[in-house]
């Protein structure tokens, strides 16, 4: 069993999809890792850490040749693998539904894909969810870069010049990421509310200290999708939630917003009449920006002034932590793999729950039920 780990090729991409200490693992379940020179260095790992660990390391067309599986961050240009064995497989994120195109490719080039992005959100895939472990640092990261963007100092100081107020922070949207950036907004001492449309959710934002913010006396608004995701809401409800926001917005120095659906573009949460009620100096940042984000103008990688108020939002947040972002990622990659080692096989072999949901294209088809058509 060889397995391939290659260079990321997508602009800004600093991740990697293998350590040395999922080397080793692999390693020991008798599989031959392969590594690309210069594979780690956005990581900081360098080649000889690789090699220390038990890699083979060599150019792309080298640790592909013959290769069983390839690891990735980001899904390689399929043409970069012609070199692999017929029918291997490439587990990496995808975007399936915004590259549909890439997954035709794999089809047509005979590789089976496994979108990692599809992991079922089971208790026992909790450790192979890509999602969970990069939003996490997400949403670590979306307020430290707040933080850094906000003229002024996070918690409430005394001294003898009077006191500095502590921020008001806003997060939107409590998944992964959210509960993340209440925790992180906390620690740095700010005032920190939350809102989501699910309404288990408040428990939830209330353990970390901070304060729940939900539209009341709406029935049947309940917001959870399928494996814990939110779902569009009704008419009554987004317009309840916009005049409850709304209020609340005027009063923040700081906004995350962070909610996605699946599949879809990104919900809008805050419009440019919101941005104008906010005060000057005050800070979003847009977690979605990347899907067309949540906030009405936000542009991906840039600082977007509107009314005073600085509107920032990365493309790719998890890659500025790319060496614990790295770690993360290539531990689910391990998780999942060794998950469903056979060792008489002497490779995984999925099951149907995990693998059909993962699985794009196999035998030179598109297999996914959430994508064909």
């Amino acid at each position: 069993m060889r397995i391939a780990v290659l260079k990321e090729r997508a602009a800004g991409e600093s991740r990697v999809a293998a350590t040395p200490e999922t080397v080793k693992k692999f390693s020991a379940l008798g599989a031959k890792v392969a590594v690309e020179s210069g594979a780690g260095e956005g990581a900081s790992i360098s080649d000889e850490a690789y090699r220390e660990a038990g890699a083979e390391l060599g150019s792309a067309d080298a640790v592909t040749k013959g290769a069983d599986i390839v690891l990735a961050v980001q899904a390689p240009d399929p043409a970069a693998l012609k070199g692999a064995a017929k029918g291997a497989w490439v587990a990496a994120t995808f975007d399936p539904f915004g590259n549909r195109a890439r997954v035709d490719a794999y089809a047509k080039a005979g590789l089976e894909g496994l979108a990692m992005e599809f992991m079922p959100r089971i208790t026992r895939a909790q450790s192979m969810d890509v999602l969970s472990s990069q939003s996490n640092l997400a949403g670590y990261k979306a307020v430290i870069a707040a933080a850094d963007t906000y003229g002024r100092a996070f918690p409430m100081m005394m001294t003898a010049a009077g006191t500095i107020t502590a921020a008001r922070v806003f997060v939107m949207g409590v998944g992964v990421a959210g509960l993340q950036a209440i925790a992180t907004a906390k620690r740095l001492g700010a005032q920190v509310s939350a809102t989501d449309v699910r309404s288990a959710t408040k428990e939830q934002i209330q353990s970390l200290g901070a304060k729940p913010i939900f539209v009341e006396n709406v029935a049947g608004i309940e917001g959870e999708g399928s494996g814990g995701y939110a779902t569009e809401m009704s008419e009554e409800y987004q317009k309840a939630q916009a005049e409850l926001v709304s209020s609340h917005i005027a009063k923040q120095d700081i906004v995350i917003t962070t909610a996605l659906i699946p599949g879809r573009a990104a919900p809008r949460l805050i419009t440019d009449a919101q941005i104008a009620t906010m005060k000057p100096g005050s800070v979003i940042f847009d977690l979605a920006v990347a899907q067309g984000g949540n906030v009405e103008g936000s542009v991906p990688d840039q600082v977007v002034e509107k009314h005073g108020v600085k509107i920032i939002g990365y493309t790719n947040t998890a890659t500025l932590l790319a060496a614990d972002a790295s770690a993360l990622f290539a531990r689910n990659l391990y998780n999942f793999l060794s998950a469903f080692w056979d060792a008489e096989q002497g490779k995984p072999v999925l099951d149907e729950e995990i693998g059909d949901a993962v699985r794009l294209t196999r035998g030179g088809e598109v297999v996914n039920e959430r994508i064909k058509g």
